[in-house]
């Protein structure tokens, strides 16, 4: 039996001391750390992806490091469950998307009263029967409450304020007096004098 265990042995260590294999080793070791190394210098890259501080991306490299060129895959791995879940730029991608789509919600038209979206060629809102906008009356567009005039056609809206005072006006002194003096110079027409008749006696 020890015979036997002797033979393997001086086998396998025949086969331990030839240059080719030991050779192969020696690349299968360089192979392992360069990969260690490489996966360190990916940690760090990652990491500086997806923050923006500065100590992080050396602690996540060293964290690499420390498991090793054996168990560094271990480390990988649970570096890979905790680190963040988006790089800088998608995180930026990601606000600007939501940037954007709270512009287009803004953008799109609500009613002041229920807020629910209401479209730009409505009239009343069909909701809470809030008044969205008018008619101009003389080109018949659809004009904002609080326009002064049509942006189409250039009316004036006169608003109701203006047009009860101007209703409640009085005349003023000077055109009455220039109505009077215009009756008082009106020529005065003669009345015809009808002639006398004559009488009996006058014969």
């Amino acid at each position: 039996m020890e015979q036997i265990l002797d033979t393997i042995g001086t086998f396998f260590q025949s086969i331990l001391d030839n240059p080719t294999v030991q050779l192969g080793f020696q690349l299968i070791a360089i192979y392992v750390v360069m990969l260690w190394l490489a996966t360190a210098l990916w940690a760090y890259k990652d990491m500086s992806r997806r923050t923006a501080n500065p100590i992080l991306p050396y602690l996540a490299a060293a964290f690499i490091v420390v498991f090793t060129p054996v168990f560094f895959i271990f480390a990988a791995v649970v570096y890979k469950i905790v680190r963040p879940g988006e790089t800088i730029a998608e995180a930026n991608e990601r606000a600007l998307a939501e940037e954007a789509m709270l512009v287009e919600v803004e953008a799109q038209a609500h009613c002041a009263n229920c807020h629910r979206r209401v479209e730009q060629d409505w009239i009343i809102c069909p909701s809470c029967r809030n008044r969205l906008r008018r008619v101009c009356p003389s080109c018949s567009k659809l004009v904002e409450l609080d326009w002064s005039l049509c942006a189409w056609c250039g009316k004036d809206f006169e608003r109701p304020e203006l047009l009860r005072d101007s209703t409640t006006t009085r005349i003023p002194v000077r055109s009455r007096t220039i109505a009077a003096a215009t009756v008082d110079e009106a020529p005065t027409v003669a009345t015809p004098v009808e002639p006398k008749r004559r009488t009996a006696s006058s014969r």
